[in-house]
């Protein structure tokens, strides 16, 4: 029995180990015309990932051409108004070196009679002006700040001979003497007087500004038209000056008489701030836009192999 089995173990041995005999002619064509079997399954929507139809992913994305151009306004409006603030620069520049020169010229009499159209080629024009101040229709402009303290601007109308009547600001007085009989006598000049000041043409009201109200005697802007049509005058406006003094200022508020303001052009010029931060503006936004262009766009079918491992 034992060499039975052995027999039968070499011969399966001889048999597994020999070489696979080849097709014939009517095997091969039997197997090229058979077709392949298919596995079966009992779910029948059921598609193997092998047989599923291909799918087209899209590997980048466009930048969004909308927000382009609206990102490309930015830097575009920053660089024009650098360039508007570089002409503003040169015209506030040459306006304040024309005032500057009327400055240092001798001061003028003020004529009898004064046209209002003319006095914008005369502004910041030193003058002096003789007559009696009307102290009875005294306006006050305000609140208006100096060195962090409250007040108002004190407007008199100074009669002149001829019966021409200008308006004077005679500077800048605390909240507590607003009322005349708060003052000291030396603030209210009696008789005739010479004001000696710079000739202004009318101030512009900003947005901000709350409307006058000369019927109950309250104003928050100097409207030289409206404040000459209610005490009777000609829309003419000279502000008093002084020698700043710092002394003679603590003086004049502890005895309420107004303090002048100094013979200078007080007129802003911060244009070159502005040019600098435009400028700046823009460079920063080319730059962001720059490199938002340059940045490649999200590849997502990258994504995608690296989430899929099947």
């Amino acid at each position: 029995m034992a060499k039975y089995d052995l027999k039968v173990l070499r011969s399966l041995l001889s048999r597994s180990s020999a070489p696979p005999r080849p097709f014939n002619r009517t095997q091969s064509r039997r197997l090229a015309t058979e077709k392949p079997s298919t596995p079966t399954n009992n779910n029948e929507d059921f598609v193997s990932i092998v047989d599923a139809p291909p799918r087209l992913v899209r590997i980048g994305q466009k930048h969004n051409k909308l927000g382009i151009v609206i990102l490309s306004l930015i830097p575009i409006t920053a660089f024009a108004l650098g360039t508007w603030q570089i002409q503003r620069l040169d015209w506030k520049t040459k306006l304040i070196a024309k005032y500057e020169d009327r400055l240092v010229r001798p001061p003028l009499p003020l004529p009898p009679r004064i046209d209002p159209d003319a006095i914008h080629e005369f502004d910041y024009r030193r003058v002096y002006a003789t007559g009696w101040f009307r102290h009875d229709k005294e306006m006050l402009i305000g609140p208006r700040t100096q060195d962090g303290k409250d007040g108002f601007m004190v407007v008199t109308p100074l009669e002149r001979e001829g019966g021409s009547t200008i308006l004077v600001n005679r500077g800048w007085i605390s909240k507590e003497k607003r009322f005349q009989v708060d003052r000291d006598p030396e603030s209210l000049p009696r008789g005739e007087v010479t004001v000696s000041g710079l000739l202004r043409e009318p101030w512009k009201k900003n947005l901000f500004t709350p409307k006058n109200q000369p019927e109950i005697g309250k104003f928050y802007f100097p409207d030289v038209n409206e404040m000459a049509q209610v005490v009777g005058a000609e829309p003419v406006w000279i502000e008093e000056t002084m020698t700043p003094d710092l002394l003679v200022s603590y003086s004049r508020e502890a005895k309420g008489i107004p303090i002048g303001r100094a013979p200078e052009v007080n007129l802003r010029n911060n244009h070159l701030q502005y040019i600098f931060t435009w400028y700046s503006l823009s460079a920063a936004t080319t730059l962001m836009m720059w490199m938002l262009l340059k940045k490649k766009p999200i590849d997502k079918a990258r994504r995608v192999r690296h989430v899929t491992k099947w």
